[in-house]
Formats: C-alpha cells, structure tokens, sequence
C-alpha cells in the first residue's frame, strides 16, 4: 500500500535512519542522485548513448545536494553540465557544500545565481533542484527561472518542482512544471494533492535504502473476496437500499443512484418517491422497484422494514419541507436495532447533493448524523457544510506545517461524527477515528471523464450498495471511490453518467470477482 508522506515525516524517516548509524546524510545525497540520473535514462532511452547538455539549478539545502549529485554523474557519462548555485556558502547546509565540493573537485564548474540569465540556447535536459520539499508560501520561483526552465521539453524536478508546496498541493506563482519528478522513499501529499499532478508530470519513487512511513495511504484495489457472492446468499442477505426520489421530472440522479447500487451488488434496490413521479420512474426502471415515499411520516413507515439496510438521500431530491422531513427521517433511527443477518445495526445513511445543502441549513439535523453516515460533498458542499474549515483551507500557511485536504477532511469527520467523501480527482476520506485515504484519479489512473453530471450520483449509489453487502462506512467509501474511478476508465472517453454502472461487470470480471 503506498502511503503519502509530509515533508516532517520524511525529514523524520531520514534523521531516524541517520541517527541509528544505518545511513549517513552524503550517502542518502548520492543514492537519490543516483536514482533521479536512472529516472531521467530510463524515461528518456535516447539519452542513454551519447554526450548531451544539461543545466542543474541547486538550492540551498539538501535538494540541491541532490543536484550536484546529479551534475557530476552526467559528466561522468561524456555530458556537457552547467551548474548554478548560490555563491554564498553559508546559505548550504554541510552536507550539499561537501557535494558541491564532490562537483567541482571533478571538475565540474559552479556558476553563481548572480550571474544566471535567460539563456537562448537550447538544453537537452534541465534538473530543478532548488527547493523540494523545502518549498513554502512566500518562497517564489523567479520568473526568469520559470522561462530559463521551459526552453526544454525534458525539464526533471528532484523531489518536487519549484513553486509546489509538498504538503498540501498549492503552487507559488509563477511555478514550474515538470515533465519528470523523481521522489524517494515515497510519495509526498502534494504530488496527490491540489495541482500537484499538473505540476509534476510523470511521478517516479525512487527507493533510497529508507524505511518506515505513517502517511496518509492510496486506496488500493479491493479485495476480490470481499466483493465476492457465495452459492447460499439471496436477495435480501446480500442487503436491501433505499434510493429516495425528487419530485416528477427530478428522478434521473436517485433512478443514476439507484442503477450503481444495484450493479455494485446489493440484493435489492427500491426507489422510494412522491406518487406524482412513480408513472416516470416506473417507465425507466425493471430491476430497481418502487415505494410511493410521500414524506417523512412515510419514509419512517418504511423503515419498520427491518431488511432495509441502507438509506441514500440526496440526489436530486429538493431542498423543500418534505424532503427537510425525510432526512428527519433517515436519521432518526439512529441506533434503533434494524435486522440485517440476524445481527441489529442502525439504518446506514449515504447523503449526498440536496440531503447535504438541507444538512448546513438545519443544525439539528446535522446534529444527527452518526457512525453509520457517509457524507459526499464536493468543494461548494464541503464549504456550506463546515464554512470555518473550507476557510482555513484555502488560506496560505504563514507559519507552521501547511493545512490540507487531508486535514480539513479529517476534521470534517470528526465534527460530524462520520466518515467525510470529499469529492475531487484527489478525492480524501475520512472517518472520525481518524483512518484517512486519498483516492486520485491522476497519473495512470487519470480519468478527466468523471466531470459529467449524474458520476456523483452514481458514487452515491455505490457506497449505498457496499454498505448494504455489509461494507463498514469508510470501507464503502474507499472501495466505492476506486470502483467509480475503474469504471470511467474502463469505458474512456464519451462517458456520461449512466454509463457508470454498466462498466462495473468487466471492471469486476478484471478483478477476479
């Protein structure tokens, strides 16, 4: 499982391994020298023969360390190499002035920033090694840089690029952007975070003779057994959901819902709705049955059916008196004991878009929500729902470590008292225990498609749907998350929402299901 670090976290794993004597710092310098000289060969397989040109821009720490690592070892493969840096050598730590003694003792020259311009010549290879994870609000890149640094197509961040903030994914205009970043140990929450992924092109983690983590981990595929039906289940033992419905003519987002529930394997899926819609959903619908659910008083009704064992709510729902009363409704039943497999368990609650707007409009609603909810917001639900912590994310860290998506979900959680799906390409969950996990849809899991109306709400039912199969709230989430992603990817290009569910038969059949 790939775990996303902070930049404390790996200055911690790195002094631990110096401390105990397994490592030096120089040895650490050479070794992630190494491995950013091996990245570069390996993206790039043309450069592997022959003498080309290079430009390494080093900083003042350990990042640029790296980078005189890295300019020695290209002009010992035949490579023309030149190196800026700080002519002040009390602005470098010990460790990157012994490296930077290493590169000029081998001959190599270091040319003093004060001199640096905008060079018209045309390098093969430019290495970033200013600032890694070392970069703050408030540090700038300098424009000049900015330019000097796109001149070639193969631009390679050590660590991070310049202007990306590690621990958070913000960027300090103007930033650079790289078409090759070289990490070590593991990845960093920023180059998951924010617009980490647009700055870093190509993500490499290189290992570096490290151990230990403790970060924040990547939701990895699920497990096949887990989603796995046995010969002696039925409809109702593999779980029952309830999809409630809007008013005629809003019933496509609960009948989307609805449809990702049942696909993702719930036994039984019932969209409940005002008698005016039950004509429309009926000419939609086979598999999905209906419930005439008018209000609250009925949606409590239906819940004396102790086989349902999830509500979802949301989608398309309106924001009106009655549907302010059917999520009255789907909370109230808060602890009550619901039959499910002979085992009591409280009603699970999936909301989503309206139910989430009602939800910051009613405090003694949101007062109500409990350990079986899953929240869904995206960025504009996120903020209405906690105005404070949306608030605090977006504002620049001035001092102390930066707060980030991972942060404000995590806080999120724990006031509402359940698990937080903040909603993203860097999609993070959180449950009020603490578990936390970014879900990301960049790099090779890219899936740009999502950004079509009605994917929430087939999200909505996913989760819906695990949690009935017996899925804990924040298992439901993640697996959820990362199914969604899987099938935009399985179908591409041209996707639109209702195209979710159908995709999830091969994305099992990939799996192993």
């Amino acid at each position: 499982m790939a775990e996303l670090l902070t930049s404390a976290q790996m200055r911690a794993i790195e002094a631990a391994a110096i401390e105990s004597g397994a490592v030096t710092g120089l040895e650490l310098m050479e070794r992630a020298g190494r491995g950013v000289v091996e990245a570069i060969l390996a993206e790039w397989p043309e450069l592997v023969a022959g003498s080309f040109r290079a430009v390494v821009l080093c900083g003042p720490g350990n990042n640029g360390g790296d980078g005189f690592v890295v300019a020695r070892l290209l002009r010992e493969r035949g490579w023309e190499v030149t190196c800026y840096a700080w002519d002040d050598l009390a602005r470098q730590g010990p460790d990157a002035r012994a490296m930077r003694a290493r590169w000029e003792a081998a001959g190599g020259e270091t040319v003093p920033f004060r001199e640096f311009h905008v060079a018209r010549d045309w390098f093969d290879v430019a290495v970033d090694a200013l600032y890694g994870i070392g970069m703050r609000d408030g540090h700038g890149v300098d424009a000049s840089l900015e330019e000097f640094l796109s001149c070639t197509e193969r631009m390679v961040a050590v660590d991070v690029p310049s202007g990306l903030i590690a621990d958070d994914g913000r960027s300090v205009e103007p930033k650079l952007v790289a078409a090759l970043t070289v990490t070590f140990h593991a990845p960093k929450l920023g180059h998951f975070l924010g617009v980490g992924p647009g700055c870093c092109g190509k993500l490499v983690v290189k290992e570096i003779g490290l151990s230990g983590g403790g970060g924040v981990p990547l939701v990895d595929p699920p497990s096949t057994d887990r989603l796995k039906r046995t010969f002696w289940t039925n409809k109702y033992s593999n779980g029952a959901v309830l999809v409630l419905g809007g008013p005629a003519g809003r019933g496509g987002a609960a009948r989307l819902a609805a449809r990702g529930a049942l696909r993702i394997g719930a036994g039984v899926v019932t969209v409940g709705c005002p008698s005016a819609a039950l004509v429309e959903n009926a000419a939609r619908l086979d598999a999905v049955m209906l419930r005439v659910v008018e209000d609250g008083g009925a949606l409590e009704a239906v819940l004396e059916d102790g086989r349902i064992g999830v509500v979802c709510l949301g989608p398309g729902l309106g924001t009106g008196a009655r549907e302010v009363g059917l999520v009255a409704a789907a909370l109230g039943g808060r602890g009550e004991p619901l039959q499910r497999r002979g085992e009591p368990r409280p009603t699970g609650v999936v909301l989503d878009a309206d139910a989430l707007t009602i939800l910051s409009r009613e405090a003694g609603l949101f007062g109500a929500l409990h350990g079986a909810c899953v929240l869904t917001p995206h960025g504009g639900e996120f903020a209405r729902l906690f105005p404070d912590i949306a608030e605090r994310l977006l504002a620049p860290a001035v001092t102390g470590p930066a707060y980030s998506k991972v942060d404000a979900t995590r806080e999120a959680a724990v006031r509402a008292g359940c698990v937080v799906l903040f909603k993203g390409a860097d999609t993070v969950i959180a449950a009020p225990d603490g578990r936390c996990a970014v879900n990301s849809a960049q790099y090779e899991r890219a899936a740009p498609w999502l950004a079509t109306a009605g994917s929430g709400d087939v999200l909505a039912g996913f989760i819906a749907g695990l949690m009935a199969r017996g899925f804990s709230p924040f298992d439901a989430a993640c697996t959820g998350a990362w199914l969604h992603v899987d099938c935009a990817r399985e179908f591409g290009p041209g996707l639109i929402a209702e195209d979710l569910p159908e995709m999830l038969p091969a994305v099992f059949r990939r799996l192993g299901v």
